[in-house]
């Protein structure tokens, strides 16, 4: 759940710190007051893409931070370290996003820097906005055909399904792509074969190819090398080198050693140094010998690398995509060896697999059929405590000409808002108002399934008033009851049943205009104050008591 939000410069709003509770959050406040401005932040922590026009203007840069607690920290974790970022500790994430006008973005998540992506990704797993456009989505068939799929809990099932489904299409792409090739000659055959005769005599190995590189390089600049190293064990054992030096001042230091016996430690090393320099000395020179290539075998290296450097030519720098075309010349030839009995037997196994899809296609389709009936029967008890007192509310589970990546069958609302029309779908007869409400019906319905913590509703009481009202916070509060619920409205009904409250507010008297956020949900006289103005009045007797008799309900 959200702990707190800090937001600095973010619009109109300069600076505001709020603590949360689990449960039913109202935002409530003028018409253009500024409620926007939180459910902006919120996006912000969410990973939504933002320019620098929302910097408050005057201000060097908009921050906005949060801290959220999480029960079970498992998942969430296991998201953090496929990130590579820090697990959080003691089950708390905290998410930072600044936007600066003359610097870089900077983002944190739990005190570590991190991408917007990154942000994006923690952002499916724990707020879900549903919005003005939400009740929209509704239109489309996939996503009617999610939500029956999360009520009827068939994850497991399209799972199974999805994995037969791939299997069969994989077949049916190889079988198409061998069907497209024609039957190579003779030559072509011979030319195969010559290129997978080339490609074996190297052995494509990461430690190989680096050591064919390195004796590569070393051939190259063989004599070089010699030079170098027959040198260096010249200077270091050679008649006049280094070596040649360290008998007399081991003698002169086994001498001051007589003298001084506090020195023996001096003289030890410097004779530990003269073994170590002798020893230098002989595997320079062994070196040297090392680097001296016969013609024979500089011929066979000089051959492999030219065969390597072609192969990177034709099939790409990296072994990756060299392996890659060995293995499709191989599969060539194997094809050509026998292209009927290959196509044979890959029309076989894409028969096979596609019985076993139509199975899990089957198995599937019956699971949705059953979960159509209990969400049809569910949904449409919620729907007529909204307001339809004689709506029909179906899901169709409709067949589809061939399978598909879900399945053999899609899904579809059908609604009638009224008593003696045959229901029809939700795209032909709902308004906006009637998408919302059906929208909130079936999110109460699928709540308890939704394991995102935090749900966010924008104004989702649209368009609907007095008792339906109520019914609509009523339902909030039934969502608050496994999930954190911040709802911004305009409908006193809905604001009185929250547990918590905030009011947004802009002040223009001054020269400048400013939003501030308070929360209200201490104060009894604040709270009723407020819902009285939402109901036309912050003053007017009828709308204090109407306000009063709200919030004793409530």
């Amino acid at each position: 759940m959200l702990q707190s939000l800090r937001i600095r410069n973010l619009a109109l709003l300069e600076e505001v710190s709020l603590d949360f509770e689990a449960g039913f959050t109202a935002v409530t406040g003028e018409t253009g007051a500024g409620k926007s401005i939180l459910l902006g932040a919120l996006s912000l922590l969410a990973g939504e893409r933002a320019d620098k026009s929302v910097i408050r203007q005057g201000a060097p840069a908009c921050e906005v931070e949060a801290a959220l607690f999480f029960a079970d920290a498992k998942t969430i974790d296991g998201v953090l370290a496929e990130l590579e970022l820090p697990a959080c500790e003691d089950g708390l994430l905290l998410l930072k996003r600044s936007l600066a006008r003359e610097k870089a973005p900077k983002i944190t998540v739990n005190g570590s820097l991190a991408t917007l992506a990154a942000l994006q990704r923690l952002g499916e797993h724990w707020i879900d906005f549903h919005g003005p456009s939400e009740p929209r989505r509704l239109l489309k068939e996939s996503c009617q055909l999610d939500l029956l799929d999360l009520f009827g809990r068939s994850g497991g099932a399209l799972a199974d399904y999805s994995a037969k489904y791939r299997t069969w299409r994989g077949f049916v792409t190889e079988r198409e792509q061998i069907a497209r090739e024609t039957k190579l000659s003779p030559e072509q055959i011979d030319f195969l074969r010559n290129q997978l005769a080339r490609i074996a005599t190297l052995e494509l190995s990461d430690e190989a190819i680096e050591a064919l590189e390195r004796d590569f390089q070393r051939m190259s600049r063989s004599q070089e090398l010699i030079e170098l190293s027959a040198a260096l064990a010249g200077g270091l054992t050679g008649d006049e080198g280094v070596q040649s030096r360290m008998a007399g001042l081991l003698r002169e230091a086994r001498q001051l050693e007589s003298i001084d016996p506090a020195s023996k430690p001096l003289a030890d090393r410097l004779a530990s140094a003269a073994v170590e320099l002798n020893d230098l000395g002989g595997e320079f020179s062994a070196l040297s010998q090392q680097l001296q290539f016969d013609p024979e075998q500089a011929e066979q290296l000089t051959a492999r690398m030219n065969t390597w450097l072609e192969l990177k030519r034709k099939h790409g720098s990296e072994l990756s995509t060299v392996l890659a075309a060995r293995d499709e010349l191989q599969r060539r030839l194997e094809v050509q060896g026998d292209l009927e009995g290959t196509l044979a037997r890959l029309q076989k196994q894409i028969a096979d697999a596609e019985r076993g899809a139509r199975k899990e296609a089957q198995a599937l389709r019956q699971a949705r059929e059953k979960a159509a009936r209990e969400l049809a029967k569910v949904a449409a008890k919620g729907i007529v405590q909204l307001g339809f007192k004689k709506a029909d509310f179906q899901v169709r589970v409709v067949a589809l000409a061939e399978m598909g990546p879900t399945g053999d069958c899609g899904c579809e609302f059908l609604f009638s808002p009224n008593v003696g029309e045959a229901p029809l779908p939700l795209n032909r007869v709902a308004s906006s108002g009637e998408l919302a409400r059906v929208m909130l019906a079936l999110k109460t319905v699928l709540a308890d399934l939704d394991g995102v913590p935090l749900l966010v509703f924008d104004e989702v009481d649209a368009n609907v008033g007095g008792e339906i009202g109520r019914v609509v916070g009523e339902k909030m509060a039934a969502i608050a009851q496994s999930h954190q619920v911040l709802c911004v409205t305009h409908l006193p009904q809905v604001a009185a049943q929250a547990t918590c409250h905030l009011v947004v507010t802009k002040d223009q008297s001054k020269d400048r205009a400013v939003v501030t956020i308070e929360p209200i949900q201490a104060s009894r006289k604040a709270r009723v104050s407020e819902l009285a103005r939402m109901l036309g009045d912050s003053k007017a007797k009828s709308a204090l008591a109407h306000a009063e008799e709200l919030l004793g309900k409530g």
